[in-house]
């Protein structure tokens, strides 16, 4: 199977590496000190249950030079979505199938008019991964998997063999037949995460172990659940305190990928994370206070720093 990785970063270099290993035809795009390093000494992942080292990987600058592929792991920040989906367009074909496993809700409707509805097969990922030098990506914990599945619950070709692909490299992999409940699913829990671990500046295990900030990312959890319901999800009414428990079982140290960006001084995915609860919401109608906050709070962080 012929997989093209859009965004090489902490999610896309590590299960592009994974498929690479199981036997894949696996083209990396990715740019600046990363790109050059993987066309020297390839890729190395660290950390996790199964460290990788792979000595030569294909990377390329420009999705072009793939030419056309079977599936597209499109997995680039929030705000450079519309720009990276127009440089894809010479790699789709009529069954080419493409997964974006970004953060957020909002993400296929921003790559709808640029790809069509017929390239589009939603899908979330699990885990905790981010570059560390150049060609260099370490997984914090050992949770890794893949969720992926059409938007109208069929089993196609495309995905059954993606899936295929997935297990021959270890990846975790599930086809689901309601995959817009499972990404909702991984918003609430995302977006509270990113949120409260980014505006208090803290780790998971300090917000959970204090009775106040645990109350705070359960309300938050709790305010995109109602909003999610409010759109027609069907998310169950406890679902926010299901995942307040899952919270409990991470590592002590984790924080969101928000909160590594704001320390970076990059850009944020705030209007897409906490912001896209409150468009969302108010679309809806539903009150969602507690995440307004939290985007008041960090809004002007959301650009990052002037280089």
């Amino acid at each position: 199977m012929r997989i093209l990785i859009m965004g090489s970063g902490g999610v896309g270099g590590l299960f592009g590496a994974r498929l690479a290993k199981g036997g894949a035809d696996v083209t990396f795009v990715a740019r600046g000190a990363h790109l050059e390093a993987m066309r020297r000494n390839g890729l190395q992942i660290d950390g996790g249950s199964e460290p990788i080292a792979l000595a030569k990987v294909n990377a390329v600058s420009d999705p072009a030079e793939a030419g056309r592929v079977d599936m597209i792991l499109f997995a680039v920040k929030l705000w450079d979505t519309e720009s990276a989906a127009r440089t894809l367009v010479p790699c789709i074909g009529p069954e080419t199938g493409l997964i974006s496993f970004q953060n957020g809700v909002q993400k296929d409707d921003m790559l709808r008019p640029i790809v069509g509805d017929g390239a589009l097969v939603g899908g979330v990922s699990y885990v905790s991964a981010a570059i560390t030098a150049p060609g260099v990506i370490t997984q914090t914990g050992t949770m890794q998997g893949l969720a992926f599945g059409e938007f109208d619950g069929r089993q196609s070709r495309r995905v059954e063999d993606f899936h295929r692909a997935c297990v021959a490299g270890g990846i975790a992999a599930n086809i689901s037949d309601d995959i817009n409940l499972v990404i909702w699913q991984k918003f609430v829990f995302l977006a509270s995460v990113a949120g409260a671990t980014t505006s208090m500046r803290a780790t998971i295990g300090e917000i959970r172990e204090n009775a106040l900030t645990r109350q705070f990312l359960l309300d938050l959890m709790k305010e995109i659940v109602a909003v999610g319901r409010a759109r027609g999800v069907a998310l169950a009414t406890d679902f926010a305190e299901k995942q307040i428990k899952f919270a409990d079982t991470l590592p002590h140290g984790m924080i969101a990928s928000m909160y590594h960006d704001l320390q970076s001084g990059k850009p944020l995915e705030l209007p897409w994370l906490n912001g896209g609860v409150v468009d969302l919401g108010t679309q809806a109608g539903v009150p969602t206070p507690l995440n307004r906050a939290v985007r008041d709070i960090l809004i002007l962080h959301a650009k990052g720093k002037a280089t």
